[in-house]
Order: C-alpha cells, then sequence, then structure tokens
C-alpha cells in the first residue's frame, strides 16, 4: 500500500506514534510519506520506503496568521495525486482531519482516497472542547472513513462528548520490546546514581496536565527515606517554575533535568521507577516504554492508565494529586526487592503480551485492508 501519515513532529505520545507505525509499515514493505511541516523527531534515520513532504506556510503580508490546514490541504491533495496514495492516516484530529478531508474533496473527481483518523488524547479532551472547535472536531471525525483511539477510555470520552455516531475501533497504542528492554549492565548507571541511589525518572512535556511538580514532591518524600536520584527527561512551559520547586525543597543537586533526549532506552535502563502522576492520560506512552524496559509504574488512576498499568500487579495506582500515597507506593517497592522484582517481571510480561509492536502493527493493516476492498 501507499500510505501518506500527518502527525505533529514534536515531543509527544502522537507524534511518537504515528511515526514508529510509519517506520513499522515501511519495513513490511509499505510505501510510507510524512506530511508535515517539520521531519518527525523520530524519524531520525533514513528507512527505506519512507519519503519525507514538507508543508510550508505562506507568509502574505495580508495574512494576520499563518494558514497552515489549508497549506496542509494543498500538500496533502498534491501528494495523494502525485504519489499516488491509497490512503491518508491522519493522528490528532486538529486539524489534520480537517485537511484530510478538505484533500478528499479535492481529489473526490480523480479519485476516492480513504481516511483514517486516530484520536490520541489532548485533541478530545482538551483542545476539541475549545467552544470554537467542537462542530469542526465532531465533522472531521464524522467525516473519516474510519476511526480509531488509543484506549477504550478515548473511545468512550469522544462518543459521549461529541455525540459520535461514527464506529471507533480501539488500537492501542505500542513498543518495540526488542529495543525497549532491560539492560542491567547500563553504562549510565554509574554515573547517575555513583553512590547506589535509587533512580526514579519521569517523561513528558511539561504541560500543567502532566503534573511535574508532583512528580518532584514524591521524589522528595522519597528521598527522606532512602537515598535517590531524579531524572526528568522533555521540556515544556513548566520547567521553570520545576526547576524553582527543586530549589526550594533543597533537592537541586538530585533532580536532573535533562530536557529532550533520544537515547531514552540507556537512561530507562539507569533507572528503578518511572513516576506518571498526570491529570489526564488517554494511554501512557511513556510509561508502556518504562514498563518494556522492567521498571513497575506509580500513576495516578485517570483516562487509559489503568488499562496499562495493573495496580499491584505492575505498579501502582492512585488518586489525582495523592501525593503522599505515591510516596508510600515508591518507598514500599523500592525497600523490598523481592517484590520489586515481581512488579519489574509483570511490567515486561504485560508490554510484550499486549503492547508489543507484533501484536497492534496487525490492527493498522487489517483496518487499511478492509477500507480499501
Amino acid at each position: 500500500m501507499r500510505i501518506g501519515i500527518t502527525c505533529y513532529p514534536t515531543y509527544g505520545g502522537s507524534g511518537a506514534i504515528a511515526t514508529e507505525l510509519g517506520k513499522e509499515l515501511a519495513l513490511r514493505g509499505h510505501e510510507i510519506h510524512f506530511i508535515s511541516y517539520a521531519v518527525p523527531f523520530r524519524l531520525n534515520k533514513y528507512v527505506e520506503n519512507i519519503i519525507y513532504h514538507e508543508v510550508e506556510s505562506s507568509n502574505y503580508p495580508l495574512f494576520e496568521f499563518s494558514l497552515y490546514t489549508l497549506s496542509l490541504t494543498s500538500k496533502m491533495a498534491e501528494v495523494a495525486e502525485f504519489e499516488n496514495l491509497d490512503l491518508l492516516h491522519v493522528h490528532y484530529a486538529i486539524p489534520h482531519a480537517v485537511s484530510a478531508y478538505l484533500a478528499k474533496e479535492i481529489l473526490k473527481e480523480k479519485r476516492d482516497i480513504k481516511i483514517i483518523t486516530t484520536l490520541h488524547g489532548t485533541d478530545i479532551t482538551l483542545v476539541g472542547l475549545e467552544p470554537n472547535f467542537l462542530p469542526l472536531v465532531n465533522f472531521s471525525i464524522e467525516k473519516s472513513d474510519a476511526v480509531t483511539a488509543v484506549s477504550r477510555f478515548l473511545k468512550e470520552k469522544t462518543i459521549t462528548q461529541y455525540e459520535i455516531k461514527k464506529e471507533i475501533e480501539v488500537i492501542p497504542n505500542f513498543v518495540d520490546t526488542e529495543i525497549f528492554k532491560p539492560n542491567p549492565n547500563s553504562k549510565y548507571r554509574g554515573h547517575i546514581a555513583p553512590n547506589g541511589e535509587k533512580v526514579l525518572i519521569h517523561t513528558s512535556n511539561f504541560r500543567p496536565v502532566k503534573r511535574v511538580t508532583d512528580v518532584i514532591k514524591i521524589f522528595d518524600k522519597v528521598n527522606k527515606e532512602i537515598p535517590s536520584k531524579l531524572l526528568l527527561i522533555g521540556d515544556g512551559p513548566d520547567r521553570f517554575e520545576c526547576e524553582q520547586l527543586t530549589r526550594q525543597l533543597n533537592i537541586a543537586d538530585k533532580v536532573k533535568f535533562l530536557g529532550k533526549q533520544e537515547a531514552i532506552v540507556d537512561i530507562l535502563n539507569a533507572s528503578d521507577l518511572f513516576l506518571l502522576p498526570s491529570q489526564s492520560e488517554s494511554f501512557g506512552l511513556a510509561a508502556l516504554e518504562a514498563m518494556a524496559c522492567g521498571l513497575p509504574v506509580i500513576a495516578s488512576s485517570v483516562g487509559g492508565l489503568p488499562e496499562l498499568i495493573k495496580h499491584n500487579e505492575c505498579g501502582f495506582i492512585s488518586e489525582i494529586g495523592d501525593v503522599d500515597r505515591m510516596a508510600k507506593y515508591a518507598i514500599e517497592l523500592l525497600t523490598n526487592d523481592k517484590k520489586y522484582e515481581l512488579f519489574s517481571k509483570n511490567a515486561r510480561k504485560k508490554a510484550i503480551e499486549k503492547f508489543d509492536k507484533s501484536k497492534i502493527i496487525p490492527m493498522y493493516e487489517n483496518l487499511y485492508y478492509r477500507l480499501l476492498n
């Protein structure tokens, strides 16, 4: 098949999954065309059967704001026509599904190109709920030829909030468990924790919804009981506030802000425990990648996280903002070697059995074939 994929190229779960999906499909012999304003952050090396098409926005003086949605529409229509695409798979409803629909309309006299829209989370639970966007999100979902969501929670939320009649298929996020796997001989461990400290880790885009300050508060309580270090991966609007908080708590020397990183597997393998106390999380890809590396996860009981993390088996889930309980769970795991080993094995096992790429990629392929046939 010839497949066009559009996603946000920036640091985040939707862009990561869209890119990894494209790479896996390319390895299976499909021709993949990424259409976006920048190269997706995980498309960091040459892959056979992958072509990138840059969307350039006009800066005509008459336009006060960039017309990216229309520029994307034109590029989608152009690539679909001249590369003879079979379908467009767009990730994140706004504006990608809208642009795909317009491109489909442009081409309808020449061909019927199919549109698949994958909903990832904040496009439904946050951005799409803006009054200005509500009708647009509803329209773009209903007009897609197929719609998928990354969790049962997100499917139900979409149907309820937008009164969707369109069938939504749940296809969860996935991980390559041959890349994300435990490595007890991590060379970074000694550098990060030279005195044998326990290492806690969090990865996100540092938005308020991620509650990164809660991560720091949890760590502060854990560190009072167990010598520990905290690794914070990513960047975003809350980073400065988080840096300030570590200074106020006098733990700045124990917290490392590593920014955006590509060597995430190596860093996970230098860690013991993953923290994700989010206010909203439709799936939790970062938690899945940690689990594949054998890290138990302590998270809030929101959104799709309970579908991923089984409480008291491969991690713990707690109420939003319950820093004390999350810290208690962390201390319990980090002071009980036998329990930690069991949770670590369970986390890895669940990643392999439920969310490995070999289980999920065929679900997308089958959806494509059903549409085209």
